[in-house]
């Protein structure tokens, strides 16, 4: 995920955003500020965190009102610090009451998603092992929120079910298994096309590398075993492992060996970055 492909598909997204909080009028500002009239508002960082999301912010003001300037003094993926003014928002008063909670919510979501991630890959400093997130995101906030994944030093997984092949227990179960399900997939799919597997144990593990899987996630095993799985595999084939995944318990799986670590938590228990719009005055 990169800037160009996010500013391509973002607009619809942001729009719907705004049409959610505003489905008529905005009747609190237009009720105490009736007629155009030229303001400023600062943003201010109220936590420590990383910024991620600055121009999706800004982009929610251009599209209320394109003569709106947003400025800032940070980029993404900078550190911040609780009480440093990160920017300043000037255009018509009205746009920028009724823009401002939207905003922040896309900037505060992504902003925290950065800070979260951030704070796993440097725990995983000094190791081969990427961190992945994966498809657990608020319904259509993923390209927003895998963007974040990335500002963090993280890396994305597959966007979406037509960006990659991962085999996973139902897939196995409907084609019979583990080996059918390769198979098949090798069959189905493009040669370009990796093919992942999901496996729960050695037994699975070793039928998925006589099949030829490209990638193996080691889903919820213990860790003696994920180490033997290591060994097992033997560069014969991709590792990854996933399950349950936080901050809390990643650092048991930083000496496992395997190439990638997935965490759902980066997009789907990270919390908020705390941001505000302050000291609005008219110009």
């Amino acid at each position: 995920m990169n800037n160009i492909t996010m500013c391509l598909n973002a607009d619809d997204l942001i729009l719907s955003a705004l049409k959610e909080d505003i489905s008529s009028e905005d009747v609190t500002t237009n009720s105490v500020m009736p007629h155009y009239q030229l303001g400023e508002v600062e943003l201010l960082c109220k936590q420590d965190g990383v910024i991620a999301g600055l121009e999706v912010f800004k982009r929610v003001f251009e599209l209320l009102d394109s003569k709106t300037e947003v400025t800032f003094c940070k980029k993404d993926g900078d550190t911040v610090k609780k009480g440093e003014r990160i920017g300043l928002v000037r255009g018509d008063i009205r746009v920028l009451l009724s823009g401002e909670r939207t905003a922040l919510n896309f900037l505060q979501r992504m902003s925290g998603i950065a800070t979260y991630t951030r704070s796993i890959v440097e725990l995983l400093a000094g190791s081969k092992t990427k961190l992945l997130d994966t498809r657990k995101t608020t319904p259509n906030m993923r390209i927003f929120e895998k963007y974040a994944v990335k500002v963090g030093g993280g890396c994305n997984h597959r966007y979406n079910l037509s960006d990659g092949i991962l085999l996973k227990d139902n897939h196995i179960g409907a084609a019979g298994g583990v080996k059918e399900a390769v198979q098949m997939a090798k069959a189905y799919a493009p040669f370009v096309r990796k093919v992942e597997v999901e496996v729960e144990d050695l037994d699975m593990l070793r039928e998925a590398l006589e099949a030829g899987a490209d990638i193996i996630m080691l889903d919820n095993m213990s860790v003696e075993d994920m180490k033997e799985a290591v060994r097992l595999t033997a560069g014969r084939a991709e590792t990854e492992c996933s399950g349950n995944v936080t901050k809390e318990n990643i650092a048991r799986l930083v000496d496992i060996g395997v190439d990638y670590i997935s965490s759902g938590a980066l997009t789907h228990s990270a919390p908020i970055l705390d941001l505000s719009l302050k000291n609005l005055h008219t110009v």
